[in-house]
């Protein structure tokens, strides 16, 4: 390998070939110009300006919060976690481009003022709840442009190990690790309706009313239908109480013990005859109450055969829905939407890492996250063409963010020469053509209350 005198790199096993790093004047990020223009149409981080409380009373200040958080929200969709990282996305200039106006002109936030906004800033109790508000507003913004008067949703815990002392992590004898404990809460688009970070040695339906209030409240608002589902750590009657008060219908999975055993004794005998290589699937609906119950309710048993095994699967839900118990399963059942988009969340955001030493950093961490997931989500709800509409979170960050380009810089213009690979220019018009009817519709729509 040669260093000619115009500092381009020449390689030996092909001497007809040369490489030179044009680093501000070329980018692997250009997909977030996509992403920007719906961000745009949306009104999205535009918000938080209204919002977010700048307690900065300097004159030389170089970088407003909506820049910020756009800086901070991007770059966790296009896969650069850390506030590390921004050494370099500082001066990459689809960076720049989307953070504002005229931020072509400019370097965009160096590391130690992306980490100051989101330690600092961000870190104070009321922009915390800020950015929960913000989060909901997206989501709502996003419900404006539905038409469907039903709304699922799907609540759930996870993990989020931690790797080393940080404030609030605990050992979680479930998972196995030292980790936090956060409660996700998505509707049946993939829109994560909130997060909130909990300490790793809680339970997994600890404090599921103050979270889940919120949302009730907005959708009730909206007048929306609301439908939710959940699994065994939800099985509580506090939960069905709350849920029927408020005309909910649920699907949650429970327990098994002896007495709901004793309802399905006749499904227990294995059926008569050749085994047959498509499971035997039986249903029972009953009436059951258990002692901290305070009246009965509805219990759906679903009993399979299957060709081998000896004994039958057996799964119980509690439900206050009257739809035929098959229709009942198959809509419980839906549930694994959620625990894909959580690890999507995990896969392609990484939205577990969580390594700042203080929990109300982290809080923030996680809310900048959950923000870039629901930015990405967005794009595939909206933007994406029919072809493409089944895109993973990873692919949408590989294929689409991930495009390279070349920067042409005149006077009065900045162009964006872009690859053509995954995204050829007639799928990438299609997508902008999509966004830019999203933002009709959202002129449209009625303006949101923050």
């Amino acid at each position: 390998m040669g260093a000619p005198k115009n500092g381009a790199i020449r390689l030996l096993f092909d001497r007809h070939l040369r490489l030179e790093f044009r680093g501000a004047k070329i980018t692997t990020d250009a997909g977030l110009l996509a992403v920007r223009e719906l961000d745009e149409m949306m009104g999205l981080t535009d918000m938080a300006g209204d919002l977010i409380i700048d307690k900065r009373t300097g004159k030389n200040i170089q970088h407003r919060i909506p820049g910020l958080l756009r800086q901070s929200v991007y770059a966790r969709l296009a896969g650069y976690e850390d506030t590390n990282d921004h050494e370099g996305l500082s001066r990459d200039p689809a960076m720049r481009a989307v953070i504002g106006k005229r931020a072509l002109e400019r370097t965009a936030a160096s590391p130690g003022t992306v980490s100051r906004f989101e330690t600092d800033i961000l870190a104070q109790e009321q922009n915390v709840d800020a950015l929960a508000t913000l989060n909901s507003a997206w989501v709502s913004k996003a419900a404006s442009l539905s038409k469907a008067k039903k709304v699922i949703l799907d609540i759930d815990s996870s993990e989020s190990p931690v790797h080393g002392n940080q404030e609030g992590s605990a050992y979680n004898g479930h998972f196995c690790s030292t980790c936090y404990h956060p409660l996700f809460c998505f509707n049946n688009y993939g829109d994560c309706e909130g997060a909130v970070l909990r300490p790793g040695n809680v339970h997994s339906a600890d404090g599921w009313e103050e979270f889940l209030e919120p949302i009730v409240k907005r959708y009730r608002e909206m007048d929306r239908k609301l439908y939710l589902r959940g699994d065994a750590a939800f099985a509580s009657p506090d939960v069905y109480e709350y849920l029927e008060d408020n005309s909910i219908l649920y699907a949650v999975r429970i327990s098994a013990n002896q007495v709901l055993y004793r309802e399905i004794d006749h499904l227990m005998t294995r059926p008569v005859g050749r085994p047959s290589r498509k499971p035997k699937v039986f249903f029972h609906s009953f009436s059951y109450q258990a002692a901290s119950w305070k009246r009965p309710r509805r219990v759906i048993a679903k009993v399979e055969w299957h060709e081998g095994e000896f004994l039958p699967k057996v799964g119980f839900i509690v439900t206050n829905m009257t739809s035929s118990p098959e229709a009942v399963f198959h809509f419980y059942n839906k549930r694994g939407d959620c625990e894909r988009w959580i690890k999507e969340g995990k896969h392609a955001l990484s939205w577990t890492r969580l390594s700042c030493t203080r929990f109300a950093s982290n809080r923030v961490r996680l809310a900048l996250f959950v923000l870039a997931y629901n930015l990405g989500n967005f794009m595939r709800r909206f933007a994406l063409p029919s072809e493409v509409s089944h895109w993973s979170l990873s692919s949408i960050q590989l294929k689409l963010i991930k495009i390279g380009a070349r920067i042409v810089s005149h006077s009065r213009m900045t162009i964006f020469q872009m690859a053509e690979v995954a995204v050829p220019e007639k799928l990438f018009r299609s997508m902008l053509s999509r966004i830019h009817r999203l933002g009709r519709a959202c002129a449209r729509a009625p303006a949101l209350s923050l």
